[in-house]
């Protein structure tokens, strides 16, 4: 084909590729505009809409990383796969936490973050055309990585009345057949919902029935409230056979920004989405590896902590959100809370309503797949007394449940 002469001074414009067509503005960033343009008028936002954690990380994993980038060996290239001390501390920490046994050199792989693991493990199983079963609602990657494979995707309703767990016996048999991936995400984001030892051995139950592997996305299975159990998939018996585990340093040791994760589970997914992973990218900065191991070895208190915080913010919030007339539950694991919208009112709608009345930025649930509409997702990563101004310009505009 010949190429097509452009004009002297004239750009270039690039021709998207197909595959774009399936992608719009990442949720995110088009709440970053609405807080942007109320931002603009002078109005003081309290942003409850990301999941970005406002503490600090384990002071341990900071002096680690300060001591660790002063070695001029630690600034080379490192392995894809993890340094060997790295995945031997997941496998430890998995073993005192869950009573999970896995074998750090195959069953365990370091990812800078575990959103681009979990959104390239359809790559690596997925054929054009091969359907992924996925939540709705659900966190906006878990859809992007199937639409990158070519992949079509089946919704899993994930519905008040069933717990917010999806009915497994729904699945069509043609498309659990054709069917080579599920993903799943307990406790759940954005419901709160948080799974069950049945639930998760009927997962493998169908997986094995059906030949589908399993990735289940764990970011906040340590964030559990009230004597809630903390519970890994990989606890389930047969769980290693089927699937693989992600969990991140982001969400329980308030490490967003330092992007280290890790996988475990099944050795041969394991493999599967290393050799993907060395083919687009490195590994973790060696300094942030070490500081993650100390960041698991002094896990307990840690963690322990930070779920009493969010405790008491999340009963700030809810407590002052029921006495103006929401009718919500306090979520018992992660630090969101999933508050219906009046009858009569979308989230995108209710979420707009709430910005220009209150300045109050909130996540409406529609942004997470059509089941989520008719809620909202608010996010507790600011501090109590933030939170009770949220309540207070709230009571007076006169912003009720109605």
């Amino acid at each position: 084909m010949e190429s097509i002469p452009v004009a002297e001074g004239t750009a270039l414009r690039p021709k998207p590729a197909k595959r774009m067509a399936a992608f719009g503005e990442y949720l995110f960033d088009e709440i970053a505009g609405l807080k942007a343009n109320v931002q603009a008028r002078g109005v003081e936002v309290i942003d409850l809409s990301v999941g970005d954690p406002d503490g600090a990380a384990p002071p341990e994993a900071v002096a680690e990383l300060q001591r660790q980038a002063e070695q001029t060996a630690n600034h080379r290239y490192p392995s894809y796969k993890g340094l060997p001390e790295f995945r031997t501390a997941v496998a430890r920490w998995y073993f005192d936490t869950f009573g999970v046994n896995l074998q750090p050199n195959d069953e365990v792989l370091s990812l800078i973050g575990s959103k681009g693991g979990v959104t390239h493990m359809p790559l690596t199983l997925v054929n054009p055309g091969d359907y992924v079963l996925l939540p709705d609602p659900a966190y906006a990657a878990y859809p992007a990585g199937v639409q990158l494979a070519e992949g079509r995707i089946y919704s899993m309703p994930l519905l008040e009345r069933n717990g917010y767990l999806p009915d497994l016996e729904a699945v069509p048999s043609e498309i659990a057949r054709a069917a080579k991936l599920m993903i799943l995400n307990y406790p759940n984001n954005p419901t709160t919902a948080c799974a069950t030892e049945a639930f998760f051995a009927d997962v493998v139950d169908f997986a094995r029935q059906h030949g589908i592997f399993i990735a289940h996305d764990a970011p906040y299975n340590l964030m559990a409230f009230e004597g809630q159990r903390k519970l890994s998939f990989l606890e389930t018996p047969g769980a290693k056979d089927v699937g693989i585990e992600f969990h991140s340093f982001s969400k329980l040791f308030n490490m967003t920004g330092w992007r280290v994760a890790f996988c475990a589970g099944n050795p041969e997914l394991v493999s599967l989405l290393g050799t993907l992973k060395s083919n687009l990218d490195m590994g973790i900065f060696l300094p942030i590896q070490y500081a993650a191991i100390k960041a698991l070895d002094s896990a307990r208190p840690f963690i322990e902590n930070l779920c009493g915080v969010y405790q008491r913010r999340r009963d700030v919030l809810v407590e002052g959100l029921r006495q103006l007339g929401w009718r919500l539950q306090a979520p018992r694991a992660t630090f969101y809370v999933w508050a219906p919208v009046p009858d009569g009112t979308d989230s995108w709608s209710f979420t707009c309503r709430l910005l220009e009345q209150t300045g109050v930025l909130v996540t409406p649930g529609v942004g997470f797949g059509p089941c989520g509409e008719g809620y909202i997702r608010v996010a507790l990563t600011v501090s109590e007394e933030r939170l009770g101004q949220v309540i207070a310009r709230l009571r007076e505009v006169g912003f009720t449940y109605s």
